[in-house]
């Protein structure tokens, strides 16, 4: 969501909230913190976390986009249904008071993610300038992935309103946006994109996905610096540049996340340590106003900014249900003896992104094919950096190229663009960035 390329999180926040908004906000906060609390072991049923964050989908489910009502609506009917098809025809042993905890600290680490905007203002970069020509694109691309590898979203608004206003937004500057944000997918612990690869392969080395994933989105910048020139006539068209001392927050952000990973709390994912240490960084900034005003600009968030959130919440959360659903039934109806794959090698990584990428092109979110792919693999047999690699590289490529990404609904509502032009234009893009993904796979597969 994120955070991540996300579903809603700059759904625009309602400064008068209705009782029901502040109930889901309140109960979207009850879930990060007590996903914290479990954090030091803390003596409570780990359900509750779930029950908290089902809770404020049900309540935001009449505001969600009609789309990602759809999409969420059926996975959580087919992840149910097949459910209750394990229990009742197959006999599966079924936790039913767990069902709910699927995907809980994804959107634990998207919500604690949230909390930078307590750190100033979102609406302007500080610090940036114009720029124009082939450079800027260049520093468009830059400002947007370094800005979005924490911020997400938030940072194609940020640049996109900045060049809008100083000359309006061309093709040529939406394509950059566009990849800008979703290259960074490649290799940002922020994203909700590592969240879900995390969860699926929760033995992956980062480390190794970091060296494969970085030069891909470097890549992805590439690309777009010697394309924009050959389509568009760039001379007159404006672009973004941050300065240094705009990249001092995310670049202290990555840092605080990497020392406590590798040296204070080795023992935690980059998730965990995502959840509690991003909120815990917002507050401290907040505390020079005294004591009382961190406790208000919490609550002020719960009530306000979490609701708005609501897209990304359900969404995850109803992918969760569907992929204990479809693993439940798959190991019932065989016995534990069928798998998509013998082995995952190249051929097979490359066929699973491939589809995943496909499937996005039709419409569905990147984490339906994720998940899906995850609940059909044998987790023992299955190289976990390998599959987590596939996940983010779909991931990033789908969401720029699918006309129903989070993203590129963004573009259309914000910037009045055709998601589907964006998908026509991004063809070329894709098929590059896929050839790049297969020999990274192969590869990543040649040195695990």
């Amino acid at each position: 969501m994120s955070i991540k390329e996300t579903l809603s999180a700059d759904a625009p926040a309602d400064d008068n909230p209705s009782l029901r908004h502040a109930v889901s906000g309140m109960a979207i906060l009850a879930g990060l913190l007590l996903q914290i609390a479990r954090f030091a072991d803390a003596p409570f049923p780990p359900d509750l976390i779930g029950y908290a964050f089902w809770l404020a989908a049900i309540l935001l489910w009449r505001d969600l986009d009609p789309r990602t009502r759809l999409q969420a609506g059926g996975l959580s009917a087919v992840g149910l249904t097949l459910l209750m098809v394990g229990h009742f025809h197959y006999r599966a042993d079924i936790d039913w008071s767990g069902i709910l905890n699927g995907n809980t600290y994804v959107v634990a680490m998207l919500v604690g993610v949230s909390f930078l905007g307590l750190i100033g203002g979102r609406e302007t970069p500080g610090g940036g300038r114009s720029s124009a020509g082939a450079r800027g694109v260049v520093n468009t691309w830059l400002s947007v992935h370094l800005l979005g590898a924490i911020l997400n979203l938030s940072s194609v608004f940020m640049v996109g309103d900045h060049i809008k206003a100083r000359g309006g937004l061309g093709m040529a500057q939406i394509l950059t946006l566009n990849r800008g944000l979703s290259s960074a997918a490649f290799w940002s612990p922020f994203f909700a994109s590592m969240g879900v690869a995390m969860s699926v392969a929760p033995g992956m080395a980062y480390g190794g996905i970091l060296a494969f994933g970085l030069p891909l989105a470097l890549l992805s910048g590439l690309l777009t610096r010697f394309e924009m020139p050959r389509r568009y006539a760039l001379a007159d068209i404006q672009g973004f540049s941050l300065s240094l001392s705009s990249l001092l927050m995310p670049v202290a952000m990555a840092a605080l996340v990497m020392l406590f990973h590798y040296v204070i709390t080795p023992s935690l994912s980059i998730v965990s340590i995502i959840t509690f240490l991003i909120p815990s960084v917002a507050l401290l900034f907040t505390l020079p106003r005294g004591l009382a005003w961190p406790v208000r600009r919490t609550l002020q968030h719960a009530r306000t900014r979490l609701p708005a959130m609501r897209g990304e919440v359900t969404l995850f959360l109803s992918a969760g249900l569907f992929t204990l659903g479809l693993s439940t039934f798959t190991q019932a109806a065989t016995g534990n003896q069928w798998v998509l794959f013998d082995e995952f090698g190249v051929l097979e990584a490359s066929v699973s992104y491939v589809a995943i990428v496909v499937s996005a092109v039709a419409g569905l979110h990147p984490i339906i094919g994720v998940s899906a792919l995850a609940s059909m693999l044998d987790p023992d047999t299955t190289n976990h950096t390998l599959l987590g690699f596939v996940s983010l590289a779909a991931w990033a490529v789908g969401a720029a190229i699918g006309p129903l990404s989070g993203i590129n609904l963004s573009l259309q509502g914000r910037y009045g663009v055709n998601s589907y032009h964006i998908m026509k234009f991004n063809i070329p893009y894709a098929l590059a960035m896929s050839c790049l993904v297969f020999g990274a796979i192969a590869l990543l597969d040649a040195t695990l």
